[in-house]
This record gives C-alpha cells, sequence and structure tokens, in this order.
C-alpha cells in the first residue's frame, strides 16, 4: 500500500488531485484548528515506496477551502488544469 508521507498535524485530507500521469498530487486538508492548506506531493512510481512533499506549502493557513485553492492554483503550475472547481 502506498501512504503519503507527510506530518500528522496536517489534519483531515479533504480532496486530493493527481496530475495528469499520477505521479504528482495536491492534497487539500482541514487541521484541527479550523483551518485548511495544501501541500504538493510526488512518488517514485518505479520504487512504490509512497509519496513526498515537494512543494513546501503545508505551513500556509487559510480560512475556507476555496482560498486554500485559489492560492494552490497560484503556487502549482500544473494544478489550473487538473482541479476540478
Amino acid at each position: 500500500m502506498v501512504t503519503h508521507h507527510r506530518s500528522k498535524d496536517l489534519g483531515v485530507v479533504l480532496l486530493s488531485i493527481n496530475a495528469t500521469g499520477e505521479a504528482i498530487c495536491v492534497d487539500f486538508f482541514l487541521r484541527l484548528d479550523g483551518s485548511y492548506g495544501f501541500e504538493e506531493y510526488r512518488r517514485d512510481v518505479e520504487t512504490g515506496e509512497g509519496w513526498f512533499p515537494i512543494g513546501f506549502h503545508s505551513g500556509r493557513r487559510f480560512e475556507t477551502l476555496d482560498q486554500a485553492k485559489s492560492d494552490a492554483m497560484g503556487s502549482v503550475a500544473w494544478l489550473e488544469a487538473e482541479l476540478p472547481i
């Protein structure tokens, strides 16, 4: 089973968007404090070792999921074409 390698305090993943090819993705999450955030991950398909953060966006905090999505679209080049808003 492939799992994300991420901090325990990121919260509950609400939405995960994979890029074409499914080697990179962005997760949107809700923290325990009620704030929202996102992180970009990649995986090495050949090794099956899981997902690793590459965007280092998880420290950003937003009041709404829509704010997190908007910021992510400006921060992750491929995301706008894949995001089902």
